[in-house]
């Protein structure tokens, strides 16, 4: 369940702090109390308990000072919250040194899936946000422009580009949430997964029996086991359509734009326009 949206504090006031355009408290209660604690402190206590954890008062009682102090550092919740999704975007150092290999894109795009697992995995508190609205900060714009790296030597318009990254980061975030939500069922009703399931077996067994059900019945047993790994099959297979557009692309001539000749892909607004030729 979604508890908060990004971008639903002083937006002008969040990007003044996220790059450091801001005015600077020129006093402070506590010696070395810094927007880069506070926002540490929120991300830790977020890890540990969930979301709903996070409070200006928790994060001050945290840091040893009162929550007015808090106050001359970041506005409130709302923009802490913005600077703390900013902060774990971060995608740390990825640009090829000299001396390494470049990977190919469908290496890059693997990598880039399981860089988003583990994002999650490490702060599932972001499964719970609201972040159709994400105010852009230099982590998150610095994360863009590395995903972005990746897809360079690929076929594609800059809609497209962008439309494989979202693809990714679903394809990610579905998983993960998946997972979360089944070990939050667990820990919130005691019951263990296959307590659980076993529980409705007789009934199932019943209902199966009853012919009322015939492709799921005839189901393989192993179809919901948890060794399955949807989001390997997933990846997969989202590389083997953009291998085969690729392909198709390379057969037809295209050019990516920092190319000098050949043809260039066409923008989403000339695909449009061919697409009513062909259908007028």
């Amino acid at each position: 369940m979604t508890t908060e949206t990004t971008g639903s504090g002083d937006i002008a006031r969040t990007l003044e702090l996220m790059w450091g355009l801001g005015e600077r408290p020129t006093r402070g209660p506590k010696p070395g109390l810094t927007l880069d604690a506070i926002v540490d402190k929120g991300i830790a206590v977020a890890d540990a308990e969930g979301l709903a954890a996070v409070s200006m008062r928790r994060i001050a009682n945290e840091l040893g000072t009162g929550t007015m102090s808090l106050y001359r550092y970041v506005p409130g919740k709302a923009e802490l919250l913005d600077l703390m999704l900013d902060k774990v975007s971060d995608p740390g150092d990825w640009e090829t040194g000299p001396d390494q290999e470049e990977p190919g894109w469908q290496e890059a795009l693997e990598e880039m899936a399981r860089g988003y697992l583990t994002l999650y995995q490490e702060h599932p508190w972001l499964l719970r946000i609201n972040q159709a609205r994400t105010v852009l900060g230099p982590s998150t714009v610095r994360s863009l422009d590395a995903a972005l790296y990746t897809l360079r030597d690929m076929l594609l318009t800059d809609p497209e580009k962008i439309s494989v990254i979202i693809s990714v980061q679903s394809l990610v975030a579905g998983v993960a949430r998946m997972n979360a939500d089944a070990e939050e069922a667990a820990e919130q009703t005691g019951l263990s997964h296959a307590d659980f399931w076993g529980a409705q077996e007789p009934f199932l067994d019943v209902a199966m029996e009853s012919g009322r059900f015939p492709l799921v019945a005839a189901l393989s047993e192993d179809t919901f086991t948890q060794e399955f790994d949807h989001l390997a099959f997933g990846v997969q297979h989202l590389l083997a359509g953009l291998e085969a557009l690729m392909r198709e692309r390379e057969a037809a001539g295209w050019r990516r734009p920092d190319t000098a000749s050949g043809p260039r892909a066409p923008s989403a607004l000339e695909q449009d326009k061919d697409t009513e030729t062909d259908t007028g």
